[in-house]
């Protein structure tokens, strides 16, 4: 139990919040007649807590950690220049903590199978619907659309000629599928360890901009801070004077935010975390400070050694994925350096490999939440003896055999608008995880539960959760507002308009058609049930730090020695 725990929940019998007391005998590990969104408690259905400390706090950055950063920040760099590149990864940087407290005061209180258990159980379960969805909709596009990037990413080496990217995508679904369906224990030890190369790669790439930018590189120069003022801190897009310079910055907050996805990866660990009281608020916490290190000392870096009108960098941005595409690569040969280009195209090869396989991972739970919360059939919260909801797995492995549309290149821009169409849904994501947060906070001030008796509370509380909805809001309705600029080269492009904001009438038709076909309602504060099935994490939490404590008393070598000098680190 935490020790901030109060006398609040110490009967673990008391009735449950919003129902009534006659009818509610359940009590800890009997809920044969209660049904708890997102919090299984049969052994076919249950999933388990084999993700250790060090594993979710790796996978929590792994997740934030992608092309977007490697690649995706040449294109901002040539629309915006390094200062609105800069200002706008810091001020998404902050938005994303914000997201992350949210969610992580909510996870570390219950956590629970998905966000849509959540929203389901705090706000209402036609929101429940619309974001399990949305979500599951992203990512089992998501995850064929990495395949196809790995194909593409060994054609560096591999002409399409010599071998058909089919082969690539076949071996790499079949390696990822096999690596989800052997546990929960396997997944998160090569998380950790991809994860692990990631943050290697990111410093050496961060150590190599220093250097270049210092006068390190075979030619000798050291730009400093020479390219902020020549060409410039804020280029001009679409436009001239202010109004350039201020649509060049937006359109860098927007392509911020889509490479800041993946970050809330660590509310789906939740329910098979180890200690996640203890483990995910952490895990949130290092989030935060490795977001400022790795995204925020990168691109301010990359703006002092890539003019943003380089041609070399408007070339790189024609291209998908690939060493070719990626502004560091440009860097160096800006600089000189010749080798780079293929030690860059492994560490995307990692990259995506790590990405593609925390999708699958992703899109199964997500679908497993889904049938927990009553919204799919029930064979998709069937787990097997390793917790792996196999069903589930099956099923978005089979959706993700998308990804041989990309064999032939008639279909690929088929399989582009189906992209464009879900990338959306991520930022809806988090505008449910904010808008479930302001009513747990509604309700939890309702009922009367103080910050006391909670394992993490989010610093930006209640106002600061609305700001940051308010600008989540914004983001998406204006992540495609080129469409609607037009210059005598730009016509309206309808394609782009209805393939990018097609998701938001979408998000809604799926919240008000459950609505209508159910009858839900937006739960009162007074009616937000916190109580039933926290006496089974209790005991779960109870039982593990006994464990622990058992094991740290007869702990010798190095397994001590982590434990004293290491473990702090994760």
């Amino acid at each position: 139990m935490s020790d901030r725990d109060d006398g609040l929940y110490a009967d673990q019998a008391s009735p449950v919040y919003g129902q009534d007391p006659e009818k509610n005998s359940t009590r800890a590990g009997n809920y044969e007649h209660v049904h708890i969104h997102g919090l299984e408690t049969s052994p076919d259905t249950s999933l388990h807590r084999g993700l250790k400390a060090r594993q979710i706090s790796m996978i929590a950055i792994g997740g934030a950690l992608g092309t977007g950063l490697i690649i995706g920040t040449g294109k901002s760099l040539a629309q915006a220049g390094p200062g609105s590149l800069l200002i706008s990864y810091l001020a998404m940087g902050f938005l994303v903590s914000m997201v992350m407290g949210s969610l992580g005061e909510m996870a570390a209180f219950l956590p629970l199978a998905g966000f849509s258990s959540y929203a389901s159980r705090y706000c209402s379960s036609s929101l429940g619907f619309a974001t399990g969805y949305t979500y599951w909709f992203k990512y089992i596009i998501t995850t064929p659309n990495q395949l196809t990037s790995l194909a593409i990413c060994f054609q560096f080496w591999v002409p399409r000629e010599t071998v058909n990217p089919g082969v690539f995508i076949a071996i790499f679904l079949v390696l990822i599928v096999v690596i989800n369906y052997l546990g929960i224990e396997l997944f998160g030890e090569l998380e950790f360890w991809l994860s692990s190369f990631k943050i290697i790669i990111l410093l050496g790439i961060i150590l190599f901009s220093l250097v270049i930018a210092c006068g390190g590189g075979p030619n000798g120069d050291a730009p400093g801070f020479r390219y902020w003022h020549n060409p410039g801190a804020f280029a001009e897009l679409y436009d001239t004077g202010a109004l350039g310079k201020f649509l060049g910055f937006w359109s860098v907050m927007v392509n911020a935010t889509f490479a800041y996805l993946g970050t809330e990866l660590v509310g789906v660990t939740a329910a098979e975390a180890q200690n996640p009281r203890r483990n995910i608020p952490r895990a949130i916490k290092l989030t935060f400070i490795r977001i400022c290190v790795f995204y925020i000392l990168s691109v301010f870096l990359l703006g002092m050694i890539v003019p943003y009108n380089s041609p070399e960098l408007s070339f790189a941005n024609k291209a998908s994925v690939g060493a070719s595409a990626s502004p560091f690569v440009v860097a160096a040969s800006v600089a000189g350096v010749k080798f780079l280009p293929h030690l860059i195209n492994a560490c995307i090869i990692i990259f995506v490999l790590s990405a593609s396989n925390s999708d699958l991972y992703i899109a199964s739970r997500t679908l497993y939440s889904i049938a927990s919360d009553g919204n799919a059939p029930a064979i998709f919260k069937r787990t097997n003896k390793r917790g792996v909801p196999y069903p589930a797995l099956f099923l978005c492995s089979a959706v993700a055999c998308l990804a041989f549309l990309n064999v032939s290149t008639s279909s690929t821009v088929v399989f582009g608008y189906f992209v464009n169409l879900v990338t959306i849904f991520g930022i809806l994501t988090w505008i449910s995880i904010l808008i479930t947060h302001l009513f747990f906070l509604r309700a939890r001030r309702a009922q009367n539960i103080p910050d006391s008796s909670m394992p993490y509370v989010a610093p930006q509380g209640y106002w600061g959760t609305a700001i940051a909805l308010f600008f989540t809001i914004l983001v998406s309705l204006t992540k495609n507002f080129d469409v609607f600029i037009h210059t005598p080269a730009r016509q309206f492009d309808y394609k782009n308009f209805i393939t990018g904001y097609l998701g938001i009438p979408l998000y809604i038709l799926l919240f008000f058609g459950h609505k209508l076909l159910t009858g839900s309602r937006i739960l009162k504060p007074h009616e937000v049930d916190f109580l039933t099935g926290k006496d089974i994490i209790d005991q779960q939490e109870k039982e593990y730090l006994e464990e622990q404590e058992a094991k740290r008393a007869n702990a010798e070598g190095a397994h001590k020695f982590y434990d004293r000098y290491v473990s702090w680190l994760f």
